[in-house]
């Protein structure tokens, strides 16, 4: 199963903002932020060269923003569309991501109310700090 995962262009800004809303809102309220739609756009525009499409047997099924460096590999957002959800997919998506990371350390936030934590920790990421918000996790290479 292998996942393809192409740069974002300013068309795809729509699809992106409508799946940051639906996969996001429930959890950020239950951390008690409630964003406005400009909240939202600002966010989702942060470092948007990095955004990149995901598509699975040539479906386009979530987002995927991260940024590279020397050392390691931050994920900075992963959303799964609803449809697609349930499936395994993020899972298998993650560990696509740490096998291509190769000797990287690779670093996420969580928000601390979503239950991707667990997944998460089933995959070997840490927690390494927390925020009002957030826990910091990261998964060392193997």
């Amino acid at each position: 199963m292998r996942f393809t995962f192409v740069q974002a262009t300013a068309d795809d800004k729509a699809y992106l903002l409508q799946l940051r809303k639906l996969t996001m809102v429930e959890h950020l309220e239950k951390s008690g932020q409630f964003l406005t739609e400009e909240e939202h756009l600002f966010r989702l525009e942060d470092a948007y060269e990095c955004s990149h499409i995901i598509f699975y047997q040539e479906n386009k099924i979530g987002t995927l923003k991260y940024q590279e460096q020397n050392e390691s590999l931050e994920i900075m957002q992963l959303q799964i569309s609803p449809e697609y959800q349930g499936q395994g997919l993020g899972k298998k998506i993650l560990q696509q991501i740490l096998q291509q990371a190769k000797n990287k350390t690779v670093e996420l936030t969580v928000l601390k109310e979503n239950p991707a934590l667990n997944l998460y920790k089933r995959l070997g990421f840490t927690i390494t700090g927390e925020d009002e918000y957030e826990f910091h996790m990261q998964a060392k290479p193997c």
